[in-house]
């Protein structure tokens, strides 16, 4: 896509055009699900979920930072800040933390709220990004690899709260046939956080010093921490409105308390439950490959035109994918989560298949964004949705910590083993060389897409068939 022809600003300009375009296009055309929901309550529920919804992209400008650092030049020595062995080390560190902290933190959402536990993530991993700015700003070089890993598992770990705080909220705010377009809302939400953290986090990277893509982001959350504590509310009912019974199961009865762990074998006793966990190791497994090595990819084969707005084109397509997948799910199968993973997990083989056979075309990054946009769909809909629907609003917390923790599984698993096996060295300039990167990857698309079928005609059993809100 040769676009030289423009003016510079306005080639800056047109990524950041897409993105404001396609979050107007989405937001004017999602359904309107009508329950009896009063305007005064739609309106407070905005004010809830935007400023809790906004510090979880923010987490994500804190978390692929780490990504941002591997490609931007030491200004002293000229070379990268760390191999892509390095790189892969220190995520997986990251990542099997985050995937254990579900143990964790799952429960202390259910247990605490996730207003609470969003500030814990805020704060926590703005503090954990400071000292990982501060690592690469003093120039530490002997031990850097380890004491990054041990900083990004830091906050990782906090950042863990996020996912199962803003599903925790929301599963008390919105009913179950309202949370297929909050799926696609879900999805605009890691979108806007991808752009953040390319598109913001590598012209703050080069213009100013790597160590500023950890403190910009750590500014950021401490602001939304005091946002959220202002606005951000468990419950309607903490704010003057009256709860109501959104609809969805559970794996506990009303009053039983019970601990995590007989909760946690309930769930994975649930054969919808476990077949989501594994569909979305594989979504990890996916959408790390492609997000990740997708931008170094760009970046030393000398394709410019994808290195310089990667997160404003993963942004778009991730917009498109999750609003997509909330729609089709509650308009066409009413509600049910698997024939939408089934179908965008195919249109994610179909597009890593096609690009790994034009791997040397520019277009083959491109290509390669339809399957963003399949996987970040499927994400929303089964992290940010099912997770709500079949886990029930009491443990939503330790529903959401056990899929989206099988997701980072996935996320570290192609992390090592992509770090070991793409090419380094001059042959890292030649795209060919990169064919293996979409062949490892190829394989645990359609195996996605195969456990999708399994859940086919899964959806939660409601308790109460309508909201009664005032």
């Amino acid at each position: 896509m040769n676009i030289d022809f423009l003016p510079q600003w306005m080639q800056d300009f047109l990524p950041i055009l897409a993105v404001l375009v396609a979050i107007t296009f989405v937001l004017r055309r999602l359904p309107k699900v009508e329950l009896g929901h009063s305007a005064e309550f739609i309106r407070r529920r905005v004010w809830n979920w935007v400023p809790l919804g906004l510090t979880y992209a923010f987490l994500y400008m804190g978390r692929y930072n780490i990504n941002v650092a591997k490609v931007v030049l030491d200004p002293e020595t000229g070379i990268a800040l760390m191999t892509k062995a390095e790189l892969a080390t220190i995520t997986v560190f990251g990542t099997t933390t985050y995937a254990l902290s579900f143990l964790i933190n799952g429960p202390l959402a259910d247990r605490y709220g996730g207003r609470r536990t969003i500030l814990v993530a805020a704060i926590g991993s703005a503090f954990a990004n400071v000292l990982m700015g501060w690592v690469i700003a003093s120039g530490y070089v002997e031990h850097r690899v380890a004491a990054l890993g041990a900083l990004y598992s830091l906050n990782m770990y906090f950042q863990s709260f996020g996912a199962v705080s803003i599903v925790k909220v929301n599963a008390n705010w919105f009913h179950v046939k309202e949370r297929g377009v909050f799926g696609g809302i879900f999805g605009i939400l890691i979108s806007l956080g991808l752009y953040f953290a390319y598109d913001w986090g590598t012209p703050i990277a080069q213009n100013l010093g790597p160590e500023w893509a950890f403190f910009v982001p750590a500014g950021i959350l401490l602001l939304f921490a005091i946002l959220d504590h202002r606005l951000v509310f468990d419950r309607p009912g903490d704010i003057g409105h009256r709860d109501f019974d959104p609809g969805d199961a559970s794996v506990t009865e009303e009053g039983e308390v019970l601990s995590p762990i007989v909760i946690g074998k309930r769930m994975l006793a649930n054969p919808t439950i476990m077949f989501i966990i594994l569909i979305e190791t594989c979504s990890g497994f996916v959408r790390g490959g492609i997000m990740k090595w997708g931008y170094v990819f760009a970046n030393e084969t000398g394709q410019d035109a994808l290195t310089g707005h990667w997160g404003a084109y993963l942004c778009v397509a991730g917009i498109l994918g999750g609003v997509f997948a909330g729609t089709v799910s509650d308009r066409v199968f009413q509600s049910r989560r698997g024939p939408v993973a089934f179908i965008l997990y195919a249109l994610a083989s179909v597009s890593i298949a096609v690009a790994a056979a034009l791997i040397v075309s520019p277009m083959a990054g491109f290509i390669l964004l339809f399957a963003i946009l399949s996987v970040i769909g499927v994400h929303g809909m089964l992290s940010g949705t099912a997770s709500m629907d079949f886990g029930g609003r009491r443990n939503a917390g330790l529903a959401v910590g056990m899929i989206d923790g099988m997701v980072y599984l996935g996320f570290g698993a192609q992390s090592i083993i992509l770090g070991y096996v793409l090419p380094t060295g001059e042959a890292q300039a030649q795209a060919e060389n990169w064919r293996v990167w979409l062949y490892v990857i190829l394989p645990v698309a359609i195996m996605g897409m195969l456990l999708s079928l399994r859940i086919w005609n899964a959806a939660p059993r409601a308790r109460s068939p309508e909201p009664k809100d005032g």
